[in-house]
């Protein structure tokens, strides 16, 4: 059955698009479900697909040499990955792991060229993303080289809230499961560190922890925390 337009119609890579070109980019395209914790694809294997996360968080995670793992970052609906292609690679950078069950769709690398050249802003969408996430990756090398570490999980919690926050009653949910471990692995930092940073935070009023969960009650305050502007 072919895929509807719809999947795709309201993204900003496929914007101004009639839609018999949307309907020819999709017959190029696989629509995949991936189960929670599964592996989309890993580290250093061969790039031969481009995706679009239609539904989900996917967790892009990086082996160190020494066999430790590191949280690049999330992606979140409607954003382009594993474009190894647009940056002239052929294997993976990194890991992508559906942190929640997850719905994307693929197209193969031999259909990069046309794609671009029949949607201009999925072009654009592109190299936007390459350059944000260079950015972003630039980003974090100053935070683990000049901040503390509770600077640094501050931020770093602060980064999901802005780009995956479902406000609530008690204040701004991160929208997908995250444990501590995982913000750990975002941070440089242990696993020790980040509860007992967690639950100080908590029992002041800036957050709400629980079982893979996190919700920030108070933002300001935990600005201040990254900002290292708290008065103690």
């Amino acid at each position: 059955m072919p895929l509807d337009r719809s999947l795709i119609a309201g993204l900003p890579a496929f914007s101004g698009l009639e839609g018999s070109e949307l309907d020819s980019i999709l017959a190029q395209a696989c629509s995949s479900r991936f189960p929670r914790n599964s592996e989309i694809f890993g580290q250093d294997q061969e790039a031969s697909h481009f995706f679009l996360l239609l539904s989900g968080h996917i967790r892009v995670v990086r082996t160190t040499p020494d066999g430790d793992q590191i949280i690049a970052r999330y992606i979140n609906e409607g954003e382009l990955f594993g474009i190894a292609v647009a940056m002239g690679r052929t294997t993976y950078p990194a890991s992508a792991v559906a942190a929640v069950d997850c719905v994307a769709l693929s197209w193969p690398n031999s259909t990069w060229a046309e794609l671009q050249s029949r949607a201009p802003s999925f072009a654009g969408s592109a190299y936007q993303t390459i350059g944000s996430r260079l950015q972003d990756t630039q980003e974090r090398v100053v935070e683990m080289s000049t901040q503390q570490v509770e600077q640094r999980i501050a931020s770093a919690v602060l980064r999901l809230v802005t780009q995956s926050g479902r406000k609530g009653e008690t204040g701004i949910e991160i929208d997908f499961p995250i444990s501590r471990q995982d913000i750990a692995e975002m941070t440089g930092s242990t696993l020790y560190t980040v509860s007992r940073l967690l639950s100080a935070w908590e029992d002041e009023g800036i957050v709400r922890s629980g079982r893979q969960k996190i919700t920030v009650t108070d933002p300001h305050a935990l600005m201040l925390v990254a900002e290292n502007r708290r008065r103690r």
